[in-house]
């Protein structure tokens, strides 16, 4: 039996009592459970609707998400999750080439390649290229000054691993970024590619090979076999093109404000709550969650 959740943005809730229990109603659903006053409540349906969508591009405008998910199994034992704009709110090869001077050719590409338009690969070789000779200390600084923790990532790794899951990090991005993030956000482990440097230069080029979409997949399949878990015992979160196959091939594949072409493929999509909303997917209450 299907479970609709309906969710808002933690630092504007919105989630108005009438406004649940008119979709309950219309949906022939079961009994209503808050999992946080304002913000998010759930509800069994006896079977999915025929037509979500309408539902859902309704509730859109009034900036609630609307997910449905299977009642069995929801509480998942692996979260992996992509870094760049799910994690944290940047593209952390978009800081670096601000810094390097080439900052709007290098937005471009990045953009193009999270919407599916570009190869990931290649796009990421070509503007790693333009980062050639940048002092490798600008990490750190780009770290510390232009870098910002997407909401709720502190408190979905802490709460998960208090369950028991394992928390994996993994990124078409950079060990530079990811590594420190995973530590800040509590994941148990990170993986990304490794920019080259010689003499505290960057090289611009990216240590082969490149960890990219079927990277991702075999990530979270390799992570799960060595837990004795089965893919489906995952959830995993990301917003970009390289990111679909991951989605699909867990359990629970959640699209986290993320591009165009993503959102128009992903089942579940969440664009008004934080990394938090993966919480309330699983059926976990906000008096459930851990302290990160």
């Amino acid at each position: 039996m299907p479970v609709a959740i309906l969710l808002t943005d933690p630092a504007r809730p919105s989630l108005e009592p009438e406004r649940v229990e008119a979709l309950r109603a219309d949906w022939g659903g079961g009994a209503l459970r808050w999992l946080a006053p304002g913000e998010a409540a759930e509800f069994e349906v006896p079977q999915a609707p025929s037509k979500p969508e309408t539902a859902w591009a309704d509730l859109q405008a009034e900036g609630i998400d609307l997910a449905l998910v299977p009642s069995e199994g929801r509480r998942k034992r692996l979260l992996i999750a992509d870094m760049d704009s799910t994690l944290i709110r940047q593209e952390c090869i978009d800081e670096l080439a601000e810094v390097a001077g080439v900052g709007a050719h290098v937005r471009e590409i990045t953009a193009r390649a999270m919407n599916g338009e570009l190869d990931f690969e290649g796009a990421l070789t070509e503007r790693v290229a333009l980062l050639e000779g940048l002092d490798q200390a600008v990490i750190d600084r780009v770290l510390a000054e232009r870098i910002t923790h997407m909401p709720g990532g502190a408190t979905l790794a802490a709460t998960m691993r208090a369950a028991g899951a394992h928390t994996l990090l993994v990124s078409g991005g950079f060990t530079a970024f990811a590594e420190p993030v995973a530590a800040a956000l509590g994941f148990d482990a990170a993986q990304a590619n490794v920019l080259e440097a010689e003499a505290g230069r960057l090289t611009g080029t990216v240590r082969p090979p490149i960890l990219g979409r079927d990277a991702k997949v075999a990530a979270l399949e390799r992570t799960a076999a060595r837990l004795g878990i089965a893919p489906e015992d995952a959830i995993a979160v990301g917003d970009g093109a390289n990111d679909l196959a991951m989605l699909a091939r867990a359990g629970l594949g959640v699209a986290l404000h993320a591009k165009p072409a993503v959102q128009r493929e992903a089942r579940i999509r969440v664009n008004h709550g934080d990394l938090t909303a993966l919480l309330y997917l699983q059926g976990y209450a906000r008096a459930e969650f851990a302290a990160p």
